[in-house]
């Protein structure tokens, strides 16, 4: 049985202000399984948000591990991180999982993976999921010639290029201001 996947989830910091957007775009295959998922979870009152790609259950269960972890390290977002990295890495039942996540707060942006990494990425830019190389150009471009523009509006825009080009995204989206 094919697994319900694909997604574009885009984390961008700029002029002080951290904003995460996702697509809201399931397949089951070639078709569309459900247009209006909700692949984003605001955490901690907002001071925490995350974005998430790959299979759906593994991903809640994933979420599950990282707010454990949150709690465990007194809410330091990083440090829950690489423990969640590392359980995840290492642990029988968890290095299964199929899924990705990208998670913000007022001073970080992380991408976590199943291999144990722990990525900040460049530019201040997190992009992942099907359409996340389509929309990790559109807004290094906009970063670069169009600073005029607010975070909010560069996710947003985007995602809604990475939906004109990749068949796994939509216009169905979900944003989210990480809180100060």
């Amino acid at each position: 049985m094919e697994k319900i996947k694909s997604t574009t989830v885009v984390a961008i910091r700029h002029n002080g202000e951290v904003v995460i957007g996702a697509d809201g775009q399931a397949t089951l295959g070639n078709t569309i399984a459900k247009s209006t998922v909700k692949k984003l979870r605001v955490l901690q009152g907002g001071k925490i948000v995350t974005g998430f790609a790959g299979s759906t259950a593994d991903a809640f269960t994933l979420l599950e591990k990282f707010e454990e972890k949150l709690n465990a390290f007194g809410n330091n977002m990083k440090r829950a991180a690489v423990e969640l990295a590392k359980e995840w890495r290492m642990d029988r039942m968890l290095s299964r999982l199929e899924a990705m996540m990208i998670v913000a707060d007022k001073d970080d942006i992380l991408i976590i993976s199943g291999t144990g990494d722990v990525i900040e990425p460049d530019m201040e830019i997190a992009t992942i999921g099907s359409g996340s190389m389509f929309a990790q150009s559109a807004a290094r471009a906009m970063k670069k010639f169009a600073p005029q523009l607010t975070a909010e509006e560069m996710v947003r825009e985007s995602l809604h290029i990475a939906a004109d080009v990749c068949i796994y995204t939509n216009h169905n989206l979900v944003i989210e201001k990480v809180k100060n």
